[in-house]
Parts: C-alpha cells; structure tokens; sequence
C-alpha cells in the first residue's frame, strides 16, 4: 500500500472533496441527467436538485420489483446521494425568477430535458448567461439539441440509446437475438462523460473568466465506447457481428463452463500470458505451435475457434475457483464469475470501503457502493442519501436566497415551492419523526 493510502478509509471524512467551493443547479429526471451531477457531489460538490412539485423525479417511482426502502426507490437512493432537494415548479414566472437567483450564485447549472423546454420555460442559456456570464450550462439527452432526431422531438432512455447506437446488437450471442444490457450504460457512460466535458469547462473558466454551452447526445457517447467497430466497419465495408463473451480483439478471451458447472473469464493475449495459460493447461507445446504462437495468427478465425475449444474442453475438467488459483499461479488473468451477492461480500471490495454501509439520519443503516475513485488529499464519498420532494426548500430560501419566513410562506400557497405529494417514493419514512434529516444534521 502506498504510504499517502495509510488510514485512508478512516480518515477520509475529515478531509475536504476536490470540488468543495463549486455550486451546482441541477434540473433533471431518471438517469442520464442526475447521474453526473451525482458524481460531483460525492467529489463535494453543493449540488441543489429541483424537482417539480410534488412528484418530483420520475425515477422515484422506479424499483426493482415494485420494492421500497422506507418508502424510497433503491435506484433513486442509489444515483442521487449528498444533493440537496429543492421543489420549485418552473412553469410558475416567479419560480423562474428564483431559478435565477439561484444561477447568479451558482457555477454550473445542468439539464436532461427536451430540446426547447428551457427557453420555454425562460432558463435557456442565451437568458442564463446574462445573469451569469460565467455559468457552465449543460444540456444533455438522448440526441442533442439539433440534428434530424432531435427536431423530431423523439424521446429516448437508455434502452432505445443501446438499440439504435448498436450497442445492444453488439452484446449478443451468434444466431440470438440483440440483448440489452441489464445495467444503465448509456445513462452512467453518458453521464460520465458530460462531467468530463464540465470539468474542462470550469479550467477553462479559471484561465479566461467565460463559462460556455455544452451540449450532448446519449446515443453518441455510448457509441464512443464500441471502440474498434466502427473504424473497422468504415475501412472494410463489413458489419461486425455478435461474439457473445468472446473478445475479437483479443486471443484466447472468453468466458468457460467449468467442472462445478460455474463460469470462469480467462484472458492470455501476451506471449507470457498465453505460455503460462498452455503450461496450467498440460499443454505447453500449444505456446510453440504455428498456429497459436503469435497473437496476431492465434486471431485469424480458424485459429481462434480451435484454441477456444481446446479452452473449453479444458476448463470443464477443473472448477472455477481451480482455474483462478492456476491463473494466479501461472500469470494469466482467470477470475469466477460474481454475481450480485459476491459482489457486496467481496472482502477486497470491504477492505477497500467501495462497498460499505452508509449510516443516513433519516433512512439509517443500509449497504451501497463508494464512489470509485481514491483521492489521497481530497477523497470523494457519500455522505448523506437522497429526501423527499422539496425536503430542503427552506434552507435553500433562507440561507442562500435571504427569503424570510412569512415570504416562503406566500410562495408555498402560491404553488411556486412545494412539498412531497403523499406516495412512496415522495414523502418521507413512516416513521420519520419530523426533524431527523434536517439540513444541520448534514
């Protein structure tokens, strides 16, 4: 372990996140959206989520199986911790002069609405940045904010973005057919990559004082990831087809059967790799053959099926956790398959605090992920989960926008703020006690 990670995982909550000091308004819904302003609050960032009132996110009606946690949806807990929750119905002019208010203090503002809906609504960027010169302004969804698609006005998510991206074409097996991915890529990817795009905005902001617009699709960030197929389809002519868990670019990648009938992922492209591979085999004479030596050769489809099935013969006659001993032995990678519950056992996972047990005020003990990245001076994390609609609207008012009581009071009867509706999802644990959660408590 390197020196600066000594006690890192005890001392992480005394020191301050890399983005404390930056302020973001976010005006999001369901994934894609509050995804990367999610990452910047674990990396200390004041995120105000806005909600409309007094549903709020649609996401907080969407869990496995129907199932909440003390009234909340898993998913919605899961992508929005350390936020603070604002109910502001923008359809209201005075709520969008709060709107403004807010911008003027703040450094970067974020949307995953329909193209059009912010210059509706009097809080398009054009109407942003004479407030704000300096404000960063996102606006992200599932095609842009021009082009065929989005003047069309279509929706999208983050299976139709894995459908028509070839995303989900690609993840399938030969002769089956196209399989979605069961995670959230295109929303957490997409996500990703509009923070990335953010925080280079903000450096350049601190070089030469001026914010700036950015705009992005979903669809094209996932097809970002799909690497070589593109170029290749491009120079050849020829459509890539499905290969199930067999990498095309890699020889021998796959994902075996084995003896105890669980999956083993084994990877041995480098020569070292591969001769330790044949060695663990009882092969080693594989490692000299003409038609396996090279990588290159080992990668003409011939080759490929024919070391693949001599893998695959071999990998039923050992268990799974025999082949990940042999590839530790032998320095190749070989790992069991994890599923969801070895995941969150994991005792590396543990030791490392990515996953850990998150003690909130208002929902309490429960299990979830850090945020995956370690930070020796300014270490990342969650410290707080999500609230019900408008939860913080006060705070916000009061400490930030200098609103006195009697003042949010009008604002309330007048439907500019408001507050939960009462349905799971929305209002808090039916056992909250009224004050637990509070924003002194954070």
């Amino acid at each position: 372990m390197p020196e600066v990670f000594r006690d890192y995982v005890k001392k992480k909550f005394s020191k301050p996140g890399p983005l404390k000091g930056v302020r973001v308004l976010e005006v999001c819904t369901l994934l894609f959206g509050p995804a990367g302003p999610s990452f910047l609050a674990e990396m200390g960032a004041e995120v105000i989520k806005i909600e409309l009132p007094p549903a709020g996110d649609v996401t907080r009606s969407l869990n496995p199986f129907g199932w909440f946690y003390k009234e909340q949806s898993p998913m919605f807990m899961h992508i929005n911790p350390n936020k603070y929750y604002m109910a502001l119905d923008l359809h209201i002019d005075i709520a969008q002069q709060i709107f403004m208010e807010l911008v003027a203090k703040s450094d970067i503002v974020e949307f995953n609405l329909r193209p059009g809906v912010t210059r509706r609504w009097n809080i398009g960027y054009e109407q942003v940045k004479e407030i704000n010169p300096g404000i960063i302004y996102i606006e992200k969804n599932g095609f842009g904010q021009w082009g065929l698609y989005a003047e069309q006005d279509r929706p999208s998510n983050d299976g139709a973005a894995q459908a028509l991206a070839g995303y989900a074409w690609m993840s399938s097996f030969p002769g089956r057919p196209p399989l979605k991915q069961a995670i959230w890529i295109c929303d957490y990817y997409g996500g990703l990559m509009g923070e990335v795009a953010v925080l280079a905005a903000l450096h350049h902001r601190q070089k030469t004082g001026k914010g700036q617009f950015i705009e992005m699709s979903q669809i094209e960030n996932i097809m970002r990831t799909m690497g070589w197929v593109w170029p290749y389809q491009q120079m050849t002519g020829k459509g890539v087809e499905p290969a199930g868990n067999r990498d095309q670019c890699i020889c021998p990648a796959d994902t075996f059967l084995c003896k105890d009938d669980l999956l083993a992922a084994i990877a041995a492209p480098a020569p070292d790799e591969f001769k330790g591979l044949c060695t663990a085999m009882g092969k080693p004479e594989l490692a000299e053959d003409p038609h396996f030596k090279e990588h290159t050769v080992r990668l003409k489809e011939e080759n490929a099926l024919a070391i693949l099935k001599i893998l695959a013969d071999w990998a039923r006659t050992k268990t799974a956790d025999e082949i990940e001993a042999l590839g530790k032995q032998y320095g190749f990678a070989a790992t069991r398959l994890h599923n969801a519950k070895d995941m969150n056992t994991d005792p590396q996972r543990r030791q490392r605090d990515f996953v850990k047990e998150i003690d909130d005020p208002m929902y309490g003990k429960y299990v979830e992920h850090e945020f995956p990245v370690m930070m020796s001076k300014t270490p990342p994390k969650i410290k707080w989960t999500v609230r019900p609609v408008g939860f913080d609207n006060d705070y916000i008012m009061t400490k930030l926008l200098g609103r006195s009581q009697a003042q949010i009071d009008e604002l309330y009867l007048h439907g500019v703020l408001g507050k939960w509706k009462d349905q799971q999802g929305r209002r808090p644990p039916s056992d909250w006690d009224g004050q637990t959660g509070a924003i002194i408590r954070r």
